[in-house]
């Protein structure tokens, strides 16, 4: 049973970072985002890298309906004025072999510097080079997909049994990493080096993706932002006119169910990016 509550008015914000979306994957929320980014509506969109899942889509083919759905969405608030900057990740590596390109309204940029409304500089990058296992080990790095794939499976089960049962949503594979990357410190070395490149990029903070943790805190005196991701969590980053930085999480469908919407286009786009990535 859908968990709506009543429709609340469209919030409008001066940019929104979105980033781990992940379509493409079975585990990808895309009813949440698109509740989400038909309630919230904001003069520059930065979709932080991972937005399509090409590794996944290179293994087995998934793409329904809804994936369709959230590009339209997206092209749709490009058409109406909205600046869309789309920053790839490793996931969607494909797309960093055009940046400068624009793909229906969309613009394709390998990093970008945001000036906030007051007057700050932030390095916007997805994350991932800081990685050293994506880095420098590429199989291990699919090995690291494949196990993280098959937490996902355990979470979808576990999320249809509670759900049956009336209890609250919770996400085993979110557990489990928590649990791994806090027995390394590796959240923590990552904030720490991407930090360090935001500084080296003379920016006084940085807006990025890739390890699935949404935070905003200060490290060192760089204000750091992990916009976090659509497949555990649903959150995103908002500046609000006056600059101020807001952690949103979305995790109940707020809006009503809404009719198909003609995806033409859409799918038009994703079949341009696909043939690129199998190129």
């Amino acid at each position: 049973m859908d968990q709506r509550v009543s429709e609340p008015a469209v919030r409008h914000f001066r940019t929104l970072f979105i980033s781990d979306v992940h379509l493409g994957s079975k585990a990808a929320k895309t009813d949440y985002l698109l509740d989400f980014l038909r309630l919230h509506d904001a003069d520059t969109i930065i979709l932080v890298g991972d937005i399509v899942d090409g590794w996944r889509l290179k293994r087995s083919w998934y793409w329904p309906q809804s994936c369709n759905d959230v590009v339209q969405k997206l092209l749709r608030k490009a058409r109406k004025g909205t600046r869309i900057i789309y920053i790839p990740g490793n996931h969607d590596e494909f797309l960093r072999a055009f940046p400068g390109m624009h793909f229906g309204g969309i613009e394709v940029a390998s990093r970008h510097i945001h000036e906030s409304a007051d007057g700050l500089r932030y390095l916007v990058l997805h994350g991932d080079e800081f990685d050293v296992v994506v880095r420098n080990a590429r199989l291990l790095a699919y090995l690291g997909d494949w196990a993280y794939d098959t937490a996902i499976v355990i979470n979808i089960g576990l999320a249809a049994v509670r759900r049956r049962l009336g209890m609250p949503y919770w996400s085993f594979s979110a557990w489990a990493k928590q649990q791994v990357k806090h027995a390394v410190n590796f959240i923590g070395e990552f904030q720490t080096v991407v930090a360090a490149e935001a500084r080296k990029a003379e920016a006084d903070g940085v807006v990025c993706g890739h390890i699935h943790h949404a935070v905003i805190e200060d490290i060192d005196g760089i204000r750091y932002m992990n916009s976090g991701d659509w497949v555990e969590s649903c959150t995103a980053i908002a500046e609000h006119a006056d600059g101020r930085m807001e952690l949103l999480t979305w995790n109940v469908l707020a809006g009503a169910p809404q009719p198909a919407e003609d995806s033409s286009e859409a799918q038009a786009l994703v079949g341009s990016f696909l043939a690129r990535h199998a190129a």
